[in-house]
């Protein structure tokens, strides 16, 4: 039986992941670090109905000493570095803390990995945002980064450290560079899942608007899901790369909305109020990827189309707030 350990095990890709690999016969380890809410950190796991299933350890990507005891512990035989400090807005006012958990912590990941677990296989969660003001109309592996955030600056030294990691080690450390992905495990800070939140509550007579920064933004969205399983499919290969992983179509954040309240019989243009404080300082404006190498090199296809994505998101926050109002 394989068994792999999840950083991250109780965000969206962490859950999806988590379901993926129980359903493949894994032993799968959770790190979670010490949190006053425990009582419900694992909603999303529990959403899902496989907290039981995951053995979770303690950890923190910020503390080198605590990560070894744990892998040398557990000794997996897969490493999935989901951990981070990931949403851009908090970045900007937290970009210390950015740079130390999501650029730093995943150098302490990966120098456990090689003093404790060298023959492990490690995946790490690269960003499109990476790619930020983007340097060619469709990104690529081969496509210049221009970070705009801190988060995306903290994900770019990730990105090289494990680049590193593999050519100096020898370690098997792949990296995906996962577009927008999204469901309804999302964060609710997260610009769809604020839209889908947002419409739930206009249709149900809770809200009459929803407040919203760039909507013509465009970004690249597919399912977690769809993702999840990429990452897992790359740390199946015989060598080590860095993948994209895309749809290869963009959407406005304007479009993606359309989407949202036609699903519930309403106008968007109706509900919607641009607020300029919710634009980022240094915006990224579009991004587009190209998956051809991932889906050349070992097969993988996204399965799950927007329209059917945000339907689906709409439709479980309907029911969230719904059991909320009763």
């Amino acid at each position: 039986m394989k068994r792999a350990l999840i950083t991250g095990v109780t965000g969206q890709d962490g859950a999806y992941l988590s379901e993926l690999l129980l359903g493949k016969g894994y032993e799968v380890y959770g790190m979670l670090r010490r949190s006053s809410s425990a009582d419900v950190v694992d909603a999303r796991l529990r959403w899902l109905g496989i907290e039981k299933h995951i053995r979770f350890v303690d950890g923190n990507l910020t503390d080198l000493s605590g990560l070894m005891r744990t892998f040398k512990d557990v000794q997996p035989d897969e490493v999935y570095n989901l951990a981070a400090q990931s949403f851009v807005k908090s970045s900007w006012q937290q970009p210390l803390l950015t740079g130390t958990v999501t650029g730093l912590g995943t150098a302490n990941v990966l120098e456990a990995v090689r003093l404790e677990c060298p023959t492990a296989r490690f995946y790490q969660a690269s960003s499109s945002e990476m790619y930020g003001l983007i340097q060619e109309p469709v990104q690529t592996e081969t496509t210049p980064f221009y970070p705009r955030s801190p988060y995306a600056a903290a994900k770019l030294y990730a990105h090289w450290m494990t680049v590193n990691y593999r050519e100096s080690f020898n370690l098997h450390a792949s990296s995906g560079i996962l577009f927008n992905h999204e469901s309804p495990l999302r964060g609710i800070e997260f610009v769809t899942r604020k839209v889908t939140d947002g419409v739930a509550r206009i249709k149900l007579g809770l809200e009459k608007e929803l407040r919203l920064g760039n909507i013509d933004a465009k970004r690249d969205w597919g399912h977690s899901k769809d993702y999840v399983r990429a990452m897992w499919m790359m740390l199946q290969q015989d060598e080590p790369d860095d993948y994209v992983i895309a749809t290869g179509r963009t959407t406005t954040v304007r479009d993606m909305c359309t989407i949202a309240f036609d699903h519930v019989g309403l106008k968007a243009e109706d509900h919607i109020v641009i607020c300029p404080d919710l634009f980022r300082p240094a915006e990224v404006d579009v991004l587009l990827g190209d998956s051809r190498k991932a889906r050349e090199k070992f097969g993988w296809v996204p399965e799950i189309g927007l329209e059917e994505m945000i339907r689906e998101m709409v439709d479980v926050d309907l029911e969230r707030v719904r059991r909320n109002m009763k």
